[in-house]
């Protein structure tokens, strides 16, 4: 059984353990933040869009979108047929941009609002679910689309943001 002085055995197992868990973690910083702000766009994007595609029938809000707008989320302020077009309008709109990557951060922006009215107003028990919305939505609203996005390639990003 030979031990070194200077190092004995657990702190050498200790030391290996974190020289494992640096070199674990050094892996993230080598994932392309375009294809994370990729990811967080069309998350989202997704929830949205298939939400949008129940509350229409071609190019016609269903009734049923009516009736749940007045009765069962019943907004506060904002009157329930204007609230079920808003919506309905939004839902559609800014997914489709955000997924282009087109005005990515106002379409983030605008996601993340009617995520915390869902959650303030509509299913306030459904806070994970939004949270993990709101932290992809947050993500391109700080850092921007990336560079796979019309954003980019239209040279619309902030330039004093850091990719």
């Amino acid at each position: 059984m030979s031990q070194s002085i200077d190092t004995p055995a657990p702190q050498g197992a200790l030391n290996r353990s974190k020289d494992l868990i640096c070199k674990i973690n050094a892996l993230g910083g080598h994932v392309p933040y375009d294809l994370v702000a990729l990811f967080a766009r069309i998350a989202p994007a997704l929830v949205f869009w298939q939400s949008a595609r129940t509350k229409v029938e071609g190019f016609t809000i269903n009734d049923s979108t009516y009736f749940l707008f007045e009765h069962v989320y019943a907004l506060p302020v904002i009157p329930p047929a204007l609230a079920t077009v808003l919506a309905t309008v939004a839902e559609h709109v800014l997914p489709v941009l955000l997924v282009l990557g087109l005005l990515s951060r106002l379409s983030a922006l605008g996601l993340l609002i009617m995520t915390a009215v869902i959650q303030l107003f509509v299913f306030p028990d459904a806070w994970v679910t939004h949270a993990l919305w709101a932290t992809a939505l947050l993500v391109i609203l700080m850092r921007g689309p990336g560079r796979l996005s019309l954003d980019h390639l239209l040279g619309l990003e902030n330039r004093t943001a850091k990719p």
